[in-house]
């Protein structure tokens, strides 16, 4: 390759994997797999290895990808945290042993998982866990020790403990924990995990540890950073200690040649869809450390370990039918259902088609053979057809709502199909989930299988029946006593005073979230006003647009809608207008757009310290746009600013604009 070439390629892969290293360490939420990012990291690093002169301060062959957020105090690590090499084949494996063997003659190898999960610190100090910390990037992470506390399996107080310890371990989410959380985020028609891996790391960096706790996180510890008041000579001896202290540990095998290691790579892949918990490689670490001492680091990665990542496992089977569920929203959810096949060490025969267009783009018809893997080890997803069958045709969306037959409807736009009967009995139970949430109406004692004997027992048949319920009408369920039939009642009646904004939010209004709900609540302090308000006057929200604005028009001119507020309001529940936020701060009145990847914070991070200090964020740039902060990669929205005339600005200048 030319010299030229070389510098183009390098710069456009130094861009693509800074912008996907924000996604995965930053915003938990990858756009590729692990595997792909990795092929495109072993470009760029083959390509510096041929022209040295290319490497950059901050590549990614050089630079962990995370850092630590601004909504966690900043923790300096003694010890560096740093990255493993990756290998793709044995005989890079091989290659590695040489060097090995070359520089200190012939190791001891241990061999363990790969656990795909968050890389961690924990501190104890005289046997009592003082801190705990993410890897960040490598240097600097983030202080999460109230999150790590809720995770049971880490013992709070180790027995004969020195007196001080830090591990290193990996925090992840097991594959039982990961699908209740996905089941529950699907009921509620939230935007899913896409894997155990980001469902832990963004569980274990939320601002509110109670959340954290509800996810189940569990980890091993697979590293002993520091110790003060023994001696450890080598890698195995140290995690067996850890194990004596009560800490947990994954299993490991130690060998004194590479094709041992190889051999036992392979039966733990060959074993991986056995295992409670998500791998994505194994680890080959010496074990010796004074040998390791003498291998040395690069600037990123230590000479004396390496890490061999497994492909992913794609099969062929056969798409025997296509069955249609109905959401919350009355949005109708293609599922295709094959005939089972054995894929990541568990039977596959169901997966979903997403939408008609996501079909339709991959030509997929019943009878077909399709190549399906599971995303992240763990959900299965359609990659493409490899063959049609015979005398195929393409699949048609139904134009009748399978659950009550009313005419469904696709909008302008969007690539969902409705359901147009708010009453449609398929909607109900997932409307009933979302409405009782905790950013909803926050209804405590109202989970989904109190809520499926409610609707079972034809006691609630809407969400105004829930606050028809009596003391006696919750005796009659299951496993109920007095206790929990007088908290639920409770939690009910202190539901009615809950702000508008939460009622607005749970009454389900296609394209309303959270933030859209409270912005609305914002502009108008009545459900009378917003009934009353026309798509124009909602349309000048910052913030908003005109699907959303309809949607909200078309939503409250339903006769079921205004029948529904009707029984709120006879219910007692009070719809109390929203608190006004203090005004005051440097942003007062001035709206931002984000675009592109910042240096140090996300970019929710970012609306956070907007929003904190007055101003309002929104996702497209026009003439009311007072500022756009711009990252790297930024795109369209940079140059639609440009044009406008509308001032970009820089983190940097974002922070000093506070300080001044």
């Amino acid at each position: 390759m030319l010299l030229l070439e070389a510098i183009q390629r390098a710069e456009q892969l130094r861009k693509e994997l800074k912008y996907h290293n924000d996604l995965y360490y930053n915003q938990d939420a990858p756009e590729i797999d692990d595997f792909t990012y990795d092929k495109m990291l072993r470009e760029l690093e083959d390509l510096e290895a041929e022209f040295p002169e290319l490497v950059t301060e901050d590549s990614p062959t050089v630079k962990v990808g995370g850092q630590a957020g601004a909504k966690f105090s900043p923790v300096t690590h003694a010890v560096k945290m740093e990255s493993l090499h990756d290998s793709f084949s044995f005989d890079e494996l091989r290659d590695f042993d040489r060097k090995v063997k070359e520089a200190v003659g012939s190791p001891v190898y241990v061999v363990e998982p790969k656990i795909d999960g968050l890389s961690v610190s924990v501190e104890y100090s005289n046997g009592v866990l003082s801190r705990a910390s993410t890897r960040g990037d490598g240097e600097v992470g983030e202080d999460i020790t109230d999150n790590i506390l809720t995770i049971k399996s880490l013992p709070k107080r180790i027995k004969n403990a020195p007196a001080y310890l830090e591990v290193r371990g990996e925090v992840y989410m097991s594959f039982e924990s990961f699908t209740q959380l996905v089941k529950r985020q699907e009921e509620k028609e939230e935007k899913p995990f896409k894997n155990p891996r980001n469902a832990a790391a963004g569980s274990l960096r939320q601002k509110d540890s109670t959340i954290t706790a509800e996810r189940n996180l569990d980890i091993f510890i697979f590293n002993i950073q520091q110790i003060e008041g023994k001696t450890l000579s080598g890698h195995s001896e140290s995690l067996e200690y850890a194990k004596s202290l009560g800490l947990p540990t994954a299993f490991h095998k130690s060998f004194d040649n590479i094709e041992d290691v190889i051999g036992e790579i392979n039966n733990i892949g060959d074993n991986r869809g056995d295992y409670s918990f998500a791998i994505d490689g194994a680890v080959v670490k010496v074990d010796d450390f004074s040998m390791r001492e003498e291998l040395g680091s690069t600037a990123k990665f230590p000479r004396w370990a390496e890490a061999y990542k497994y492909p992913p496992e794609e099969k062929e089977t056969t798409l025997l039918s296509v069955e249609i569920n109905v959401g919350r929203t009355g949005v109708l959810t293609p599922v295709g259902v094959f005939k089972p096949v054995l894929l990541a060490g568990t039977t596959v025969s169901r997966a979903t088609l997403h939408n008609i267009d996501f079909i339709t783009e991959k030509e997929i018809r019943v009878g077909d053979r399709v190549l399906i893997r599971k995303a992240g080890e763990i959900i299965p997803e359609v990659l493409s057809v490899t063959k049609h069958a015979e005398d195929s045709t393409p699949f048609e969306f139904p134009k009748l709502c399978p659950s009550c037959s009313s005419p469904v409807v696709r909008e302008e736009g969007e690539a969902a199909v409705r359901c147009t009967n708010t009453d449609c009995p398929a909607q109900l139970m997932r409307h009933l989930i979302h409405f009782v949430s905790r950013d909803a109406m926050d209804i405590d004692g109202l989970g989904p299988a109190v809520l499926e004997q409610l609707v079972s027992a034809e006691l609630v048949k809407s969400p105004a029946d829930l606050y028809k319920l009596s003391f006696e009408d919750i005796l009659t369920l299951d496993n109920k006593k007095e206790k929990s039939a007088d908290n639920l009642i409770k939690a009910l009646e202190k539901s009615k005073d809950n702000e508008l904004y939460r009622l607005v939010f749970a009454l389900g209004i296609p394209h309303i979230g959270l933030k859209a709900a409270q912005l609305l609540c914002g502009k108008f302090s009545t459900i009378e006003e917003i009934m009353s308000a026309s798509a124009e006057e909602i349309n000048t929200i910052d913030g908003f647009g005109g699907i959303m604005a309809e949607a909200v028009v078309q939503y409250f001119s339903l006769d079921s809608t205004k029948r529904l507020i009707d029984e709120f309001k006879s219910l007692g529940i009070k719809m109390k207008p929203s608190e006004v936020k203090k005004e005051g701060g440097v942003f007062e009145g001035k709206t931002f757009v984000l675009t592109g990847t910042l240096p140090t914070m996300s970019r929710k991070e970012a609306s956070k310290i907007i929003e904190d200090n007055g101003g309002k964020t929104s996702s497209s740039v026009s003439k009311k746009t007072d500022y756009v902060l711009a990252g790297e990669a930024a795109g369209s929205k940079l140059t639609k600013a440009q044009s406008l005339g509308v001032a970009v600005i820089s983190e940097k200048e974002l922070l000093e604009m506070i300080n001044e």
